[in-house]
């Protein structure tokens, strides 16, 4: 299975409301991306074809480690991000946007560089320099 954007997003949100909610079941994604509720059972049994997410007999989702591991990613990403463009001046709703574009292309050299930017710049902020 090809880790493109839509299931990259839908183990983040996998990852998202297991954190909110403690469970998750597909209505809940569904409720989530605003996806009918066929399209995610479409998508979770590909994601548990693939060994990225299991389901138990009461319809509980739960993702696998490596799709903990993708998840993981995707959120930090998004996160850092979102939270970047928005100390630039990005208004937060646009930031969050665009984060979500920008989670899935970036390639992970230039994510840990602009990691490395945001700590240099707090290390800075914080010492008064």
């Amino acid at each position: 299975m090809e880790l493109n954007k839509s299931v990259e997003d839908y183990m983040e949100t996998i990852l998202i409301l297991s954190k909110r909610n403690g469970s998750v079941r597909s209505i809940d994604i569904a409720r989530e991306l605003g996806f009918s509720k066929p399209s995610i059972s479409i998508a979770m049994k590909k994601l548990v074809e693939n060994g990225y997410a299991g389901m138990d007999d009461a319809g509980l989702i739960t993702l696998t480690p490596s799709g903990l591991q993708v998840a993981q990613t995707m959120y930090e990403r998004h996160t850092t991000l979102s939270d970047w463009l928005t100390y630039l001046g990005v208004g937060p709703e646009q930031a969050v946007e665009d984060a979500c574009r920008m989670e899935h292309v970036l390639s992970a050299e230039s994510f840990a560089a602009i990691k490395r930017h945001i700590e240099k710049t707090k290390e800075t902020t914080k010492n008064g320099h």
